[in-house]
């Protein structure tokens, strides 16, 4: 049994209806994560943001401002 299962899913009238078939057992629990308009916008903005520190916080860099 998988502890974790990603579905997308709309709100419709006020319920969650997803946009897939699935066999959810009732009374199933889940976890829902409200995503903007810009979501994806937004996600790859902070997934690159993690490399870009990466390379510019890199400090073997600092050896290039001593040549200056």
């Amino acid at each position: 049994m998988d502890m974790l299962k990603t579905l997308w899913a709309t709100v419709q009238k006020g319920k969650i209806e997803l946009l897939e078939a699935s066999e959810l057992a009732e009374g199933t629990k889940v976890l829902v994560t409200v995503l903007t308009d810009d979501y994806e916008s937004e996600f790859w903005l902070r997934a690159s943001q993690t490399s870009l520190d990466a390379v510019w916080d890199n400090t073997e860099d600092d050896i290039y401002a001593e040549l200056l």
